[in-house]
């Protein structure tokens, strides 16, 4: 009877053990996808921001030609 017991606790280890590395996986993965849509929505940003900024200068160089060439 004790050698049955011991090898139940085992089995319920393992699996506690399992259940911890899958816990352990999901929270690596959840963090990993949270860091990569910061990265991308930061990036994003700063594209939109380089994109706006290139557009005013562009404009604002357009209409000093226009007002030289005039």
């Amino acid at each position: 009877s004790s050698s049955s017991s011991s090898s139940s606790s085992s089995s319920s280890s393992c699996r506690r053990s399992g259940i911890s590395v899958v816990v352990v996986v999901v929270i690596v993965v959840i963090v990993i996808v949270v860091v990569v849509v910061v990265v991308v929505v930061v990036v994003v940003e700063v594209v939109v921001a380089v994109v706006v900024v290139v557009v005013e200068v562009v404009v604002v160089v357009v209409v000093l030609v226009v007002v030289v060439v005039i």
